[in-house]
């Protein structure tokens, strides 16, 4: 699987727990939208990821990469400390100038 740069760097500061590699991977108006609540820009995005870091202590797998002109859906295995670990998880990205300009994460 050929993963861009930015995403690779988004999984390994994921893994790593450095929320702020994570929210340097996303342009300064990114939107991150997850469980229902949006997150825009990167000290919202790093307050966010800080927290679900804490709670569930996730992992996360890459398991397949589609990629279109306009945007990328990035399928993984996320293990951690939350109900029905291990989980699949779709990371829904649009990607511009090699930042993640939108972020969706759907089950």
């Amino acid at each position: 699987m050929n993963i861009p740069k930015v995403i690779e760097t988004l999984i390994n500061a994921q893994n790593s727990g450095d929320s702020q590699i994570y929210a340097n991977c996303f342009s300064d108006v990114a939107i991150v939208s997850d469980e229902g609540n949006t997150y825009t820009g990167r000290i919202e995005i790093k307050e966010w990821i800080e927290k679900a870091h804490k709670k569930y202590n996730m992992l996360m797998e890459p398991v397949k990469l589609e990629e279109t002109a306009v945007s990328s859906v990035l399928s993984v295995k996320v293990t951690g400390t939350f109900p029905g670990s291990p989980a699949i998880l779709k990371y829904h990205m649009k990607i511009k100038n090699e930042l993640i300009d939108s972020l969706k994460i759907t089950g």
